[in-house]
């Protein structure tokens, strides 16, 4: 081959996507969270290789870039509406979703009747997270939920975490009290009821917004940071619609 100068030449590493076809390329990830496509098939639609997308959004969420946009987007949103850039009280709650045979965890929700992962988030007044993590779905809510408030405490928060009366317990109340937060179980229902009670309701909203992307309804990743980086996605995606649509009714003011 290399005498005939068929030989083909090593080539670098590829240019880093810009302009258009970065767009494309977000674009296709969004698409592969809303519609739950499979990454083989919107690299059909996109033009762009499978392994490129997805070595894409591996190696953004092992960088951390969906959490932090996510940060930068929630502090926007706060500011615009007149609210501190950090909250003060946040909201605590699980959600069971089914997973498929490959997904990284499984397990029965005992009370659900689901097999599963459960998703643990802590949110604030608006419903946007601050904190996110998932566990196997026979995982009890007052150990899944000391990961989110590790995280919290983490970032700085300090305050009021108001929770259903699952997350009733001494050894959770003394796991946050060590954190610096405190798990202020509050009643939401009565006789089968739901009872909107202060701002607690605003996480049962936000795992609503979540069950309108299809990869989050029934889970299939191999990895946990995988799965809470599709929730970051879906999330940055809510609020950058909002934004935009606050900046048009600024314009047209």
């Amino acid at each position: 081959m290399m005498a005939d100068g068929t030989r083909p030449n090593r080539v670098g590493p590829k240019p880093a996507l810009t302009g258009s076809a970065l767009r494309r390329a977000i674009m296709a990830i969004w698409c592969v969270c809303f519609c739950g496509m499979q990454w083989r098939a919107i690299g059909q639609l996109s033009g762009f290789p499978f392994g490129t997308l997805y070595t894409l959004f591996a190696r953004w969420t092992r960088l951390g870039l969906w959490r932090r946009l996510l940060v930068r987007l929630r502090r926007t949103w706060r500011l615009a509406c007149g609210d501190t850039p950090d909250p003060s009280t946040v909201v605590i709650d699980s959600r069971t979703c089914r997973s498929a045979p490959s997904c990284f965890a499984r397990g029965v929700d005992g009370g659900k009747k689901v097999r599963g992962v459960k998703v643990h988030i802590a949110v604030e007044k608006y419903g946007i997270p601050l904190a996110i993590d998932a566990s196997p779905a026979n995982v009890h809510d007052t150990k899944g939920i000391v990961p989110v408030l590790r995280q919290l405490a983490g970032r700085g928060f300090q305050g009021p975490a108001l929770g259903d009366l699952g997350y009733r317990g001494e050894r959770l109340a003394k796991a946050a009290e060590a954190l610096g937060i405190t798990v202020k179980p509050v009643a939401r229902g009565r006789n089968g009821t739901f009872i909107p009670a202060g701002i607690c309701w605003t996480v049962e909203r936000s795992f609503g917004w979540l069950a309108l992307y299809r990869r989050l309804n029934t889970v299939v990743e191999r990895t946990k940071e995988h799965l809470v980086a599709f929730i970051e996605i879906a999330f940055v995606s809510i609020l950058s619609r909002r934004l935009k649509r606050l900046a048009a009714e600024t314009v047209n003011a």
